[in-house]
């Protein structure tokens, strides 16, 4: 493997970070979301959001040589992301960070996605955060399967998104900042 790195996203990565979007929700999420759902994500439409999370320092990125290959958007949890099913907040809900991580497919199972996590781990705990949540489709076993490693685990909080109609179930993990792995 070429040298593998995690950085903070720069201005110059929001197009890729884009298309990383699209196209790994295309794959990942094609038996799961609605085929147009999928087909109406455009990298032109989703850019300006992800420029902003870029300016506002909340997003590295993973690196192998010179491809970036994933990302994770990593920050202060919002009351409706930590709240619990009865729609009151935790004790911690002011330390809690809201994580995402995406590394493509095709740049999978290199261990990418555990440097994110953990550069992001330790970048919310220098900030103060003690604890980070995730939203996951129940049925995204590779993503469910992924934050199981770090020790991140279902809290028993579920949400049903509409997808064109369609129902899709997300759970919410949830777990420490203090990761055994290597950024």
């Amino acid at each position: 493997m070429a040298d593998a790195a995690v950085r903070t996203a720069e201005p110059d990565d929001v197009a890729e970070i884009a298309r990383i979007h699209r196209d790994t929700w295309r794959t990942a999420y094609r038996d799961l979301v609605p085929a147009e759902v999928l087909a109406d994500l455009d990298v032109a439409r989703t850019a300006p959001a992800w420029a902003e999370a870029v300016e506002g320092g909340q997003v590295l990125v993973a690196t192998e040589g010179r491809w970036l290959v994933g990302f994770c958007v990593a920050g202060a949890a919002p009351a409706d992301d930590v709240a619990r099913a009865d729609g009151s907040l935790p004790p911690d809900a002011a330390t809690t960070a809201l994580v995402n991580v995406l590394v493509e497919p095709r740049w999978g199972r290199r261990g990418h996605g555990g440097r994110l996590l953990a550069a992001a781990a330790a970048r919310l705990r220098e900030a103060g955060a003690t604890r980070g949540v995730a939203w996951v489709p129940e049925a995204d076993r590779a993503s469910t399967g992924f934050y199981a490693k770090a020790e991140w685990t279902p809290d028993g909080t579920v949400r049903t998104l509409d997808a064109l109609g369609r129902p899709l179930r997300e759970i919410r993990v949830s777990g420490g900042l203090a990761l055994l792995l290597s950024p």
